[in-house]
């Protein structure tokens, strides 16, 4: 496969709402969705299509309110994550917490290779997937036995050390397996074993690829089939892809309104829109893995909105400053920030407002003509955001809220996210060869 090559990925979308159910009646969305990967699907860990799906029927709004309702403790994983240090002294398991995305992507491990549907997340780098005789996993597993190019790594190698709570012995001179646990949500865990295997995307082969061999799991909230990161570490797909992704992919999000809800992930430096605007994406060195850009004020409608410079700043130190995540559902600014833009949105709507789940401010359909444009204003870039991306409406119908919410009210809270709702419908280019992030409008469904 040449290094220019690009694998697209079709995103299907499809929330269980029975409007959305009974309206779609004419063919299957998922039948496209075969194991050959000549297209390689990504989809909603919660949609129709996912094969982790098994509540019933639900309202759009009340699909967006339970993921949502994850983002507080996304965001806390998001301001604690920091860079590994390059040595093989352990970690106390549990100090770092995974969270899900939103997204899974077909994949195949392995020689002949074995399909998995994985969590794809923007913002977490290392790969793991469980293996066969995991004691708590998902009846679907990889099979290492099955492989004839797996193998097991042990704690000399480079990768060792850039992992999240590894455990190796800080002496002895024999060989040691190179395990490693992490804890998953606020009640979860799972313990792995570092590994090499080919990793295929669609017709793409990655040789000797490094991912987590998941030996036990703890609790119910560990993504079934594992976790495939695209963040900017050393362990990520980027990272390990070599020149054959050129370090540059995007994808394009569709609206969840959309009749298919599909859109589309490109991976590769061909086949990227040439005219698109562009801002400088940043680099935390304690947070390598997060796409740092530089938010410098927001606008509702013609205002702009007063917000004292430090709230957008970004401090390598503190963690502080604004990421693009992939698994984040709403935006979250932190309180300062979101109280300044609610304050000037309520001014321009006017009231009564009503609070629907995370979201605060909510109000009769009647007034969404009232309901004023945001801007976010980026270093060299600003990005007006469609209503579709602003707000959403009840099951009803007759109620339409402010689509963002406050950062979690703890001590590190210093980031804002611009998460998945406010992507919609919009290219988004992460070139990290050239440390830029692009944005341009682009009819996703």
């Amino acid at each position: 496969m040449n290094s220019m090559t690009i694998s697209t990925f079709f995103f299907f979308f499809y929330f269980l709402s029975s409007h959305f159910i009974s309206s779609y009646s004419a063919s299957d969305p998922c039948a496209s969705q075969s194991n050959s990967l000549l297209d390689l699907s990504v989809i909603p860990i919660y949609s129709k299509c996912s094969p982790f799906t098994t509540a019933k029927a639900d309202s759009l709004v009340n699909t967006v309110i339970n993921m949502a309702s994850k983002d507080p403790q996304r965001l806390q994983y998001l301001s604690t994550l920091a860079a590994q240090k390059t040595t093989s002294a352990p970690i106390a398991s549990g100090q770092q917490a995974l969270h899900i995305g939103n997204y899974i992507v077909r994949a195949k491990i392995g020689t002949p290779g074995q399909l998995l549907f994985m969590v794809l997340d923007t913002s977490n780098d290392a790969a793991w997937a469980p293996c066969s005789g995991c004691t708590g996993c998902s009846s679907t597993t990889f099979s290492p036995n099955s492989s004839s190019t797996f193998s097991l790594l042990d704690c000399s190698v480079a990768q060792c050390t850039q992992v999240r709570g590894l455990s190796c012995p800080v002496t002895g001179t024999s060989p040691s397996p190179c395990v490693f646990n992490q804890s998953y949500g606020g009640d979860s865990s799972f313990s792995a074993s570092l590994s090499h295997d080919s990793l295929r995307l669609a017709k793409d082969v990655i040789p000797n690829f490094a991912f987590g061999c998941v030996n036990s799991v703890s609790g119910g909230s560990v993504p079934p089939q594992g976790l495939l990161g695209l963040g900017r570490g050393p362990m990520s797909l980027l990272s390990q892809s070599g020149s054959l992704y050129s370090g540059v992919f995007s994808y394009c999000l569709p609206s969840f309104k959309s009749y298919y809800f599909s859109g589309s992930l490109k991976l590769g430096p061909m086949g990227q829109p040439k005219n698109i605007r562009t801002t400088p994406l940043l680099k935390n060195p304690h947070r390598p893995s997060l796409y740092y850009v530089n938010l410098t004020g927001v606008s509702v409608g013609r205002v702009l909105v007063n917000i004292a410079p430090e709230y957008l700043a970004f401090n390598p130190q503190t963690g502080s400053g604004t990421v693009i995540d992939s698994g984040t559902v709403i935006t979250r600014f932190v309180e300062p920030v979101y109280a300044a833009i609610r304050e000037e949105f309520r001014k321009q709507v006017k009231g009564p407002f009503s609070t629907l789940g995370a979201f605060d401010t909510c109000f009769e359909v009647n007034r969404e003509e009232l309901a004023p444009f945001i801007t976010l204003h980026f270093t060299g870039m600003d990005l007006k955001l469609p209503l579709e991306n602003s707000l959403i409406h009840s099951s009803a119908g007759t109620v339409a809220c402010l689509a963002m919410a406050a950062a979690p009210t703890n001590v590190n809270s210093v980031l804002n996210v611009i998460a998945n709702l406010q992507q919609q419908n919009l290219r988004i280019l992460f070139d990290v060869a050239n440390s830029r992030l692009g944005i341009a409008r682009e009819l996703c469904n």
